[in-house]
């Protein structure tokens, strides 16, 4: 974990309220496990807090990362209005990656996201199809309207959609997706809501190779300040608990209560 004033160099609205942020700096040498964030502060004194914010894709060789984040309040408004040759300070990368062990070339994994979990797949299925696996996408969105990345993950292996609203690809949530194939792949990679994250386990709940993404509220984003920790299902205490931030974001199916 290091911390860099790294430099803007490209943004670009992706649909309303997303937007993908180019930074450049030696912090990238740093970033290899997909599925790790980085936590940016907010360039106003008032804004304390950093967020954290999963890293899209890496490249080694031009020293860059792409962040996506969607506006949700006065902080990530800010994030929208930077220019290029602005710097942002970035702390990280910060969590533990997806593990990609274990898996051999030809082997068929599912990579299943919903909404803003979407962008931290790009990397993993990226670094997957470098290692000759196969991924198959499973996408939701809310509508049409809000979805991105399709031809990105198009390039990567096959693009399954489903829209909440029916507007685009197969009407309903990835569940509806996931139901409607028969295959059972090596490996599933999960990352968005709870809601996501549960239908993936109850679909693979038997699957010896299952990792989650959680989606938590951070302060520290360093494990010290206990405001992102989940439960342990073995836990009839309620003291047994870990942090989202440094133990995970990734955890295997059954390892935490979602």
């Amino acid at each position: 974990m290091k911390q860099e004033l790294m430099k803007v160099i490209n943004q670009r609205q992706l649909a309303p309220r997303i937007y993908e942020l180019t930074l450049k700096g030696e912090l990238v040498n740093e970033m290899n496990s997909p599925g790790q964030f980085l936590h940016v502060r907010v360039p106003r004194a008032d804004l304390l807090l950093r967020r954290p914010i999963s890293i899209n894709q890496i490249d080694h060789e031009h020293k860059t990362c792409r962040i996506i984040y969607r506006i949700e309040g006065e902080g990530t408004k800010i994030f929208s209005e930077l220019k290029v040759g602005d710097t942002l300070d970035v702390l990280g990368p910060l969590g533990n990656g997806f593990d990609l062990s274990g898996l051999e070339p030809a082997d068929e994994v599912f990579i299943v996201g919903g909404g803003i979990g979407v962008p931290p797949l790009y990397e993993l299925s990226k670094q997957l199809k470098e290692k000759g696996i196969i991924p198959i996408h499973f996408l939701g969105f809310a509508s049409k309207d809000v979805l991105y990345y399709e031809e990105e993950f198009n390039e990567l292996g096959e693009t399954r959609i489903a829209t909440d609203d029916g507007t685009y690809g197969i009407h309903g949530n990835v569940g509806n997706l996931l139901l409607r194939t028969n295959k059972m792949p090596k490996a599933v990679f999960a990352c968005g809501a709870n809601g996501l994250l549960k239908t993936v386990e109850q679909l693979y709940s038997d699957h010896s190779n299952v990792q989650l993404s959680l989606e938590s509220r951070m302060a520290c984003g360093v494990g010290a300040c206990y405001a992102c920790v989940c439960h342990k299902p073995d836990d009839e205490t309620g003291t047994k608990s870990v942090k989202v931030c440094d133990e995970g974001p990734i955890f295997k199916v059954g390892e935490v209560i979602l």
